[in-house]
């Protein structure tokens, strides 16, 4: 479900999907960004060796990984910021979410939100844009941990929603801090400074969402991942 969801990886479907394979889905979702991660990495690090404008290797690094993921988190960005640009009812911004097409607000949000990852990944270099993209996908078992409601009763924000145990996302969390401290060419407090700044942001757009929209929806998990990476980005450059 992990790889099936957030990548383009082709593998068969789960023989079922209930509370635990979608709460394991989305522990194991940082695993499956790694084939995003290892492709971003690819084309920065070959940028470099061919002499590439750094802002370009990472406006293609940005591309390839949300070609790979399907564009599904730029989606949820724009979705969410369409919606709660849209009204203070709850109701009219689900509407308005639902119904996937992009207004001015998620536009402006998915041109600012790519000039801040690409600006920032154009000074990172390859190591941070794998990091970036693996600390963005951590921030998933966060937003789904118990005592986080869906906002609606069906679709994935439905089925993940609280389906992660509160101490398996905060391993997830130590995990990815401890593990980033070992990055190569990269001081060893910056991957977890570049960690925790994704959980920050991911988490302050998370309790906004929850506030206004009384939950989780699939669409706010894909901010939450873009928001997350930025964040990431920017203390990685």
């Amino acid at each position: 479900m992990a790889f099936g969801t957030l990548t383009t990886v082709p593998v068969p479907p789960p023989r079922a999907i209930d509370r635990a394979v979608a709460g394991g889905a989305m522990l194991f979702a940082p695993l499956a960004a790694l084939p995003l991660a290892a492709a971003a990495w690819l084309v920065l690090a070959g940028g470099h060796l061919l002499g590439w404008p750094g802002l370009a290797s990472a406006g293609l690094a940005i591309g390839l990984v949300a070609l790979g993921s399907r564009g599904l988190h730029l989606d949820g960005l724009a979705d969410t910021a369409d919606g709660l640009g849209a009204s203070y009812h709850r109701e009219r911004a689900l509407e308005v979410m639902r119904r996937g097409d992009s207004g001015p607000t998620g536009v402006a949000a998915l041109v600012l939100v790519l000039i801040v990852q690409c600006g920032a990944l154009s000074g990172g270099g390859a190591v941070a844009g794998a990091l970036g993209v693996i600390a963005g996908r951590c921030t998933l078992s966060m937003s789904c941990a118990r005592g986080v409601p869906s906002a609606r009763p069906e679709g994935l924000g439905a089925t993940v929603a609280g389906s992660v145990r509160i101490r398996w996302a905060a391993l997830v969390f130590v995990l990815a801090a401890g593990l980033s401290a070992l990055a190569p060419g990269l001081p060893w407090w910056r991957g977890p400074v570049a960690v925790l700044a994704a959980y920050a942001a991911a988490g302050v757009l998370l309790w906004r969402c929850v506030r206004r929209l009384g939950g989780i929806t699939g669409d706010v998990l894909g901010a939450c991942v873009e928001a997350g990476t930025a964040a990431a980005l920017l203390a990685l450059a």
